[in-house]
């Protein structure tokens, strides 16, 4: 060990050697670091501020007698705290640790010059060992701040699909969406379901797995977990069915419903709205598929009492039919009449039974749900009920 006023001798000729121990460290950078080369005037000053508080940090230490904790935060603060916060998007933990090597490096190398022989071991040994522990402190900030970094994503990512949920998307939540890596690219569908039971693997992990299924299909995607509900909003929807398939399986048991789409996400409150109700609506429906459309819940929707639905059977089936061609109408009555029967329903109207599978299949043209099918039908007839209550 050595003694303290030969400590005190070395930390002063080190002291004396900080400017140029810290230009020549970061003429090293200029010539050996191409990401170094590649930053702007302002960003390489900072860097040359960083070196320059890094060799000081070691003058410090060596002279206080050493010791340092890996988990100390002052130690990288002291380092890194003149750097302003932009800089944590600019040099990533690798190039932070390739600096403090290269600094310390250059350090090391210039001992010799530095110092006599007598004192010149131990500081050897001094600033290896400083090194490797900032290096490790440096680990250790960069990760708990990518934890907090994460946890703080989550919270404002939670607040932006809560105001869409609450019709509240003004600039601002559109403003969040954007810095949680939301694009604002194509169409939105909301999809929802029960969220899985956070024991088997934690809320954290699904939506990282709902955000890397949507990215295999080139789409966007925020995540909250409302109650017992997972709600994840899904942006470049062009299948809104194939799109809510790739994140279905991250939800838990019982049925996931998709809403219809909508423009963008300022519009998506609809969206989720139906979704929301079409997932109490589900339980009608037990062979339903996962995922199902709100649309094809609809019957489950009217019986539920949704107005939103009564009104969309009036508005995209009936009313088509009705104006379409009367016939059609009395047609579709008529055929629900006889049991589904075309010679009886032919038979009752004075048609030919030719005449009634024309009009039949026009009705599926215009409204998408074919007469025949025992769920289409059940829509079709509630759509009826529906218009004659409305126009009698």
């Amino acid at each position: 060990m050595s003694s303290p006023s030969r400590r005190a001798a070395a930390t002063e000729r080190l002291r004396a050697a900080t400017g140029a121990l810290s230009t020549s460290a970061t003429a090293r950078m200029e010539a050996e670091r191409p990401w170094f080369r590649e930053l702007s005037a302002e960003e390489r000053s900072w860097v040359g501020v960083i070196v320059q508080a890094g060799v000081r940090g070691f003058v410090d230490w060596f002279a206080g007698g050493g010791g340092l904790d890996p988990e100390d935060d002052d130690l990288v603060v002291g380092v890194f705290g003149t750097a302003p916060r932009a800089m944590a998007g600019v040099i990533d933990l690798h190039q932070t640790v390739d600096l403090i090597k290269l600094t310390i490096d250059e350090v090391e190398r210039n001992i010799d010059t530095i110092l006599g022989p007598d004192a010149a071991g131990e500081v050897h040994g001094a600033v290896l060992r400083y090194g490797r522990e900032l290096a490790f402190a440096t680990a250790e900030v960069y990760a708990r701040a990518a934890e907090l970094r994460g946890r703080w994503d989550a919270r404002l990512e939670a607040l932006v699909v809560d105001a869409v949920l609450r019709e509240e998307t003004d600039e601002s939540v559109l403003s969040r969406a954007s810095a949680v890596g939301w694009a604002s690219r194509g169409e939105v569908a909301v999809v929802v379901g029960t969220a899985p039971d956070e024991r088997a693997g934690g809320h954290t992990g699904v939506f990282d797995a709902v955000r890397k299924a949507a990215q295999g299909r080139d789409l966007d995607a925020l995540c909250a977990v409302q109650g017992a509900l997972l709600v994840v909003i899904l942006g470049g929807v062009l299948d809104p069915e194939k799109d809510a398939a790739a994140v279905a399986h991250l939800f838990g048991e019982g049925p996931v419903v998709v809403g219809p789409v909508a423009a963008d996400l300022s519009a998506a409150h609809r969206c989720a709205r139906i979704a929301l109700t079409s997932l109490r609506a589900a339980a009608g429906w037990p062979a339903a598929p996962r995922p199902v459309l709100a649309g094809d819940l609809l019957p489950e929707r009217i019986v539920g009492g949704d107005d939103a639905a009564r009104a969309e059977a009036v508005e995209q089936i009936h009313a088509p039919l009705a104006s379409a061609r009367g016939e059609l109408v009395e047609t579709l009555v008529a055929y629900y009449a006889h049991g589904a029967a075309i010679e009886a329903t032919a038979r009752s109207l004075f048609v030919h039974a030719n005449t009634v599978r024309y009009r039949l299949g026009q009705i599926a043209e215009i409204t998408g749900l074919t007469p025949s099918q025992p769920r289409d039908a059940l829509t079709l007839q509630l759509a009826l009920i529906l218009g004659r209550q409305q126009h009698p």
